[in-house]
């Protein structure tokens, strides 16, 4: 009986079963996805693409003329990297004698000899000479007519003596992933180039790379490339090749030609984009609080945020309704706000939220500011309570020499870390200015040894590059 029972059990089981495979079988698709494919792909593709493309390619060279100084030819590191071998430096060059500085590649946007290229292909340059073929023996003298360095596009002129084949733009905004494509260049000085692939990515926004999202390819792109055009399969240019991400294989980028085709009249009228203007300097907040965004201002010059009423150390965190998340992105909201606008900009100063009205003003050349690592000579200062081992003093003139701060900061600041005590394993750097503690705004060294306390502190410092929030404990 119990041997029946047991079969009968085994019997429903399997059924149980069977039936459980055959209801999972039925959920599972059993036709191929449909396909809207367009006509075949033709044999001869990429052969016609590269007939009708190249005579509008050029191999762009740069030159610059040393000061008396010693550099090394990157046309040796170039060799030394493809055959692997090391070669003897060349001598130092003489002062005046021009010194070949970097190769990269352009494309022909107008008949009369108008270049689109990169703008880091050119930076620096003090003499830049096209060829208009790999074997060519002219060198064309290409006159600069506008660069622009946060969208990574220069526009070039030279004077032909013929008329010449230029490209013919497409729409970027219409490539989609798994398109063909081909990309045109002069790698590792190889001119004329051609290499395909497909679009592996649209709108990827990196910003350290542009402010523009980029068009991904795993079409070949080497060192040289840098300005190419990235056509597709009906040979239109729908980027300019620009990058590589150089930990993996097949990863490049371009930037999307319907933004270049904006810029080029203003490249070649004006030689620069006209851009908005604040007339501050941002920098990114450092903390583990996730909603505390925006950027810090971390000097303000004479110009529409002092008029506005900007202070250093405001937290700006919108822009004409824009959020703000970081410097770089205050930076490209601002640029593409029309000179003369007025906007409204929220902040957070003193841990208060704020609005303030500034009328936009037009970027000026932009001036590279540094700042010295260290002060040239150690001030003394008072130390901090509690053995947290650092020492700080308000700014005198020579701290602001030093340091490179601002009239208008007044804040103490940190001229002595101990090695190995609290401050400096949390963090603390001579140089750090303290713009608070615990929340309370600081105006002079007493302040701070005042708001400091046992237990945990917050302590706010303002760096070149940003301010952190640091916590050091008091035990």
């Amino acid at each position: 009986m119990k041997a029946q029972f047991l079969k009968l059990s085994l019997v429903t089981l399997c059924l149980l079963i069977g039936s459980a495979n055959a209801q999972a079988q039925q959920g599972l698709p059993k036709t191929a996805p449909v396909l809207k494919l367009s006509d075949p792909l033709p044999g001869n593709l990429f052969v016609e693409l590269a007939r009708v493309v190249n005579p509008s390619i050029v191999n762009i060279s740069t030159s610059v003329v040393p000061q008396g100084r010693t550099a090394r030819d990157p046309m040796m590191e170039m060799l030394e990297q493809f055959y692997g071998q090391q070669f003897q430096a060349p001598r130092q060059q003489q002062p005046g004698k021009a010194r070949r500085m970097g190769l990269g590649t352009g494309f022909i946007v107008r008949e009369d000899g108008l270049i689109v290229t990169n703008a880091h292909v050119i930076a620096g340059a003090d003499i830049v000479e096209v060829q208009l073929t790999e074997n060519a023996e002219k060198q064309y003298k290409a006159k600069v007519l506008g660069f622009d360095q946060r969208t990574d596009i220069a526009l070039l002129k030279i004077t032909p003596t013929e008329k010449l084949t230029a490209v013919t733009l497409g729409n970027s905004k219409e490539a989609q992933v798994g398109e063909w494509v081909a990309a045109f260049g002069n790698p590792f000085g190889h001119g004329h180039t051609m290499t395909k692939g497909i679009i592996s990515s649209t709108g990827r926004a990196i910003e350290e790379i542009n402010k523009y999202p980029l068009i991904q390819t795993d079409a070949s792109i080497n060192p040289g490339n840098s300005g190419g055009p990235l056509v597709n399969s009906k040979g239109l240019v729908i980027g300019v090749n620009s990058a590589i991400d150089a930990r993996a294989q097949g990863i490049g980028f371009a930037i999307p030609i319907d933004e270049v085709k904006k810029i080029i009249p203003q490249l070649e009228q004006n030689g620069s984009i006209r851009k908005g203007y604040l007339g501050l300097s941002p920098g990114d907040i450092n903390s583990e609080d996730d909603d505390l965004k925006g950027a810090v201002v971390m000097a303000v010059g004479d110009g529409p945020a002092k008029k506005g009423g900007i202070r250093v150390y405001d937290l700006i965190t919108e822009v004409d309704s824009k959020k703000i998340k970081s410097a770089r992105e205050l930076v490209d909201t601002v640029s593409d706000i029309e000179p003369g606008k007025k906007v409204k900009v929220k902040l957070i100063r003193a841990d208060k939220p704020k609005t303030v009205d500034v009328t936009i003003g037009e970027r000026p050349e932009e001036v590279t500011r540094t700042m010295q690592e260290s002060p040239s000579k150690k001030p003394n200062g008072q130390k901090a309570p509690f053995n947290l081992g650092f020492s700080i003093t308000d700014l005198t003139p020579e701290l602001r020499k030093d340091w490179k701060v601002e009239s208008d900061v007044q804040k103490p600041m940190v001229v002595e870390v101990e090695r190995n005590s609290v401050a400096s394993l949390q963090g603390v750097r001579v140089g750090d200015v303290i713009v608070d503690v615990n929340k309370v705004e600081i105006k002079t060294t007493n302040d701070v040894l005042k708001a400091l306390k046992k237990g945990t502190n917050k302590i706010k410092v303002a760096r070149p590059d940003g301010v952190s929030i640091l916590e050091i404990e008091v035990r």
